[in-house]
């Protein structure tokens, strides 16, 4: 069974238990897999490949990330916390994130492979992205780089 398929079904158990929180973000996820399909000139009624649904659960979680953050630096924790409640919901879809120190080693060890000075930080940034696709957060592998860059 698809990821597509999967969550498709757990909308009607979410609607049985009735968690209206569950509920909100499975149909949104339901709705961004139709606009992903439509971007991709394929038919709404089709099936994207895990690979794509992932993508598109990874945005609607960096949506998310971005709206805590706004959210926090406005004053406003009780709409922070619906967006992490939502958050949390999502992270179960994602594979495992790699911590900080994790990220560090692999960054430094393609580092010693590697000779970034020759081949420019965009360029060894760009690569160790590549490598990391799904598996880290994006920010914390540009901040951990710079800090070893400095």
């Amino acid at each position: 069974m698809s990821l597509q398929t999967d969550i498709k079904s757990q909308v009607m158990e979410a609607m049985k238990a009735k968690d209206a929180v569950r509920v909100s973000v499975l149909r949104g996820l339901s709705a961004a897999f139709v606009n992903e399909l439509v971007a991709k000139k394929m038919k709404p009624d089709s099936e994207l490949a895990d690979e794509d649904a992932l993508n598109v659960i990874a945005k609607e979680a960096r949506k998310r990330k971005d709206s805590i953050e706004q959210f926090e630096k406005g004053g406003r924790p009780e709409l922070a916390a619906d967006e992490k409640a939502e958050l949390a919901i999502l992270e179960k879809y994602l594979p495992a994130q790699m911590s900080e120190d994790e990220i560090t080693s692999y960054v430094v060890s393609k580092k010693s492979e590697l000779n970034p000075a020759t081949e420019g930080k965009n360029q060894f940034i760009g690569m160790v992205m590549k490598d990391l696709k799904g598996k880290a957060d994006g920010n914390i592998v540009k901040k951990v780089i710079d800090s070893l860059f400095l």
